[in-house]
């Protein structure tokens, strides 16, 4: 079976790596070529073009940063010269709406599509732990599933075209939300002389904890390293098209805006390529304080 792999950013290169890994022939490509490199080096082949990818390939695999990409990717370079049977599975964070118009796109050409964005950072593919969860054709599904199983562990499909979107975006709410919470309160303890270290063993231990309190400061905020497992730039896209999607639920006021209003700041300030922990960065500078390890 011959994959073709779009997007090798920190989620698509290690995603794609696990495929290589579990004994398909792969061929990738990404507008920064070098990014391609260590892939090849491991027996990927490196297309030129992605029409070239899509006319090969059995599987069209996309990793991409943001839902307008997405879009003019399929509908541009894919769907176009893609074969009649292609199955793709786009891993990007993106609306509904986008998700259900490239699904419509690819069912007009003879073309299976699946919304399958993924939940877990770079550590949850190196680790095969991953969360996936899946939009579309049931049947493209279960074709595409032992590929999955080879980087995730939670795999769930969800319906029709564009709920495995709506799930995503569920997620990255909680996850802007939580992330928001979690510097406030670190910040305040700090604000108050309590050991940032001690605190975080404290909340960790009871019920104010959190998957993002414990990420963002036992892994990033209190070494004071901010390399990016998912930077600040996306989780703001992608709870800004969270926002957007309650509200077609009616949920009317969110905690959901403060959230997207407080990575947007860290964005205004400068952080917005840093890991999303770096939300926490201007609450710091307001407070006057820094959350780090005290050795």
């Amino acid at each position: 079976m011959k994959i073709g792999f779009i997007g090798l950013g920190v989620m698509g290169s290690r995603i794609a790596k696990k495929m290589l890994e579990g004994g398909n022939q792969l061929v990738v490509y990404n507008r920064t070529v070098t990014k391609t490199e260590n892939l090849v080096a491991l027996g990927a082949q490196r297309a030129n073009d992605i029409a070239s990818l899509s006319k090969e390939c059995e599987i069209i695999c996309s990793c991409l940063s943001m839902p307008e990409d997405c879009e003019h990717i399929f509908q541009n370079t894919v769907l176009p010269y893609a074969r009649t049977g292609t199955v793709c599975i786009d891993f990007s964070t993106v609306g509904v709406k986008t998700s259900q118009r490239i699904y419509t796109q690819a069912k007009e050409n003879g073309i299976s599509y699946l919304d399958a964005p993924v939940s877990g950072g770079p550590e949850g593919v190196e680790q095969r732990t991953l969360t996936i969860m899946v939009g579309g054709e049931q049947e493209a599904f279960v074709k595409v599933l032992p590929l999955l199983k080879l980087f995730a562990e939670t795999i769930e499909y969800l319906g029709e075209s564009g709920s495995g979107s709506a799930a995503k975006l569920i997620n990255q709410y909680l996850v802007a939300v939580h992330s928001v919470a979690a510097s406030e309160a670190m910040v305040a303890g700090a604000s108050f002389g309590l050991d940032p270290e001690q605190l975080v063993h404290l909340l960790t231990a009871s019920y104010g904890t959190s998957r993002m309190l414990e990420r963002h400061m036992k892994h990033y905020v209190l070494d004071r390293q901010f390399q990016p497992g998912g930077a600040v730039k996306y989780v703001h896209k992608d709870v800004k098209l969270a926002n957007q999607l309650f509200t077609q639920a009616g949920i009317g006021d969110k905690l959901g805006e403060l959230a997207e209003t407080g990575f947007h700041r860290a964005i205004a300030e400068g952080f917005g390529n840093e890991d999303m922990s770096a939300v926490i960065k201007p609450l710091e500078k307001l407070c006057n304080v820094e959350v780090k390890r005290v050795y």
